[in-house]
């Protein structure tokens, strides 16, 4: 234990003025922790001055502790103002060090990937070329007799509703916004000698809510054949084909009637998923039948001569039970990190 120093003014100035140099002295947080440790801790100058105050005479310690607690306090403020000023120089530093330019080029290149409706509906594409029909694109802003009058539907269909179709104002301009890619296979078969084989992928629009199964902009892909004695038969074998070809081998179709004004008899698709997660399964996919003959004669086909058939499916429908996509609305976001986990291939 140090023996007890001798309370005098000088003493004690001694002390502030060793403790202030120290203080004022100390470049970084490392070196002022050292100056706590020798001029304000245990074992300090000013710490055993503080512990000779039991030695001073009774009628002396009033003086005696107001010398040294003012020295204390003179020590302990320059030692606060001190921390401050080093914490906020380091803070201003560690900043700088750590700054990001937001503006610079990264320094690592991530690649991206299209889009995995693309690359399906190019896959699509790709199966009914192979079997030699020919691709069909038409315009998105459709006039309303292509997009419903043509195709057989009713002056009060519902489709028809303004609940259900964008109309493009001036309404008696009778413009819509397609809802679906139908209107391109009638274009096919009054801008083409028959026979007519076409494919037509394109994005269509339809006032549906945006959640999880829905969108109002989507895509879908449709097909028409128009030809001398087509019949159900060639239809069947056509979708077998190309499900076999998307989904697999044990992929297979199944046809239940069902009523489309476009198309008599008419039938809804359904596919045999045999790789669907959670085990194979039958899902509702679109819908098919045989082109009405009314639709043959807008078209200015005679249909005691030829016949036809048609089919069209929603293109996220069959990435999202192709590739267990559970919420359509990914497909809408444009998160470049939906595109990725596809890679360049479906």
């Amino acid at each position: 234990m140090s023996e007890p120093t001798e309370i005098t003014e000088a003493a004690v100035e001694a002390a502030v003025a060793a403790a202030l140099a120290a203080i004022d002295a100390a470049a970084d947080s490392a070196a002022l922790k050292v100056v706590r440790s020798e001029h304000t801790a245990e074992g300090s100058p000013l710490a055993r001055l503080n512990a000779s105050l039991r030695n001073v005479p009774n009628d002396q310690k009033a003086a005696a502790g107001k010398l040294v607690g003012q020295a204390r306090g003179r020590v302990n403020q320059a030692f606060a103002a001190k921390e401050e000023q080093i914490q906020a120089a380091e803070d201003a530093a560690r900043l700088a060090a750590e700054a990001v330019d937001v503006t610079a080029l990264p320094t690592r290149w991530t690649p991206g990937a299209r889009h995995p409706l693309s690359l399906l509906q190019e896959r699509i594409a790709d199966v009914f070329v192979g079997m030699g029909w020919e691709l069909a694109e038409g315009p998105e802003l459709e006039s309303e007799w292509y997009n419903f009058d043509a195709l057989n539907f009713d002056e009060d269909h519902p489709a028809r509703a303004m609940q259900d179709t964008f109309f493009v104002e001036p309404t008696n301009a009778h413009m819509v916004m397609r809802t679906h890619t139908s209107p391109v296979q009638l274009r096919a078969l009054l801008g083409n000698e028959l026979p007519v084989y076409r494919i037509a992928p394109g994005r269509v629009f339809r006032t549906d809510e945006f959640d999880a199964t829905h969108l109002p902009v989507f895509h879908q892909t449709e097909g028409i054949a128009v030809d001398k004695g087509l019949t159900m038969a060639h239809l069947r074998g056509t979708l077998d084909h190309f499900v076999k070809t998307l989904f697999g081998d044990d992929a297979k179709v199944r046809l239940r009637p069902n009523y489309f004004p476009f198309t008599e008899p008419s039938a809804e698709l359904d596919l045999w998923h045999p790789t669907f997660k959670g085990g194979a399964r039958w899902i509702e996919w679109g819908g098919c039948g045989m082109v009405n003959p009314n639709v043959l004669r807008s078209a200015g086909i005679d249909p005691d001569v030829y016949s036809g058939f048609a089919f069209g499916m929603g293109v996220e429908r069959a990435l999202m039970f192709r590739n267990d996509v559970k919420d359509m609305r990914d497909m809408a976001e444009g998160d470049v990190r939906f595109s990725q986990q596809f890679g360049m291939v479906v």
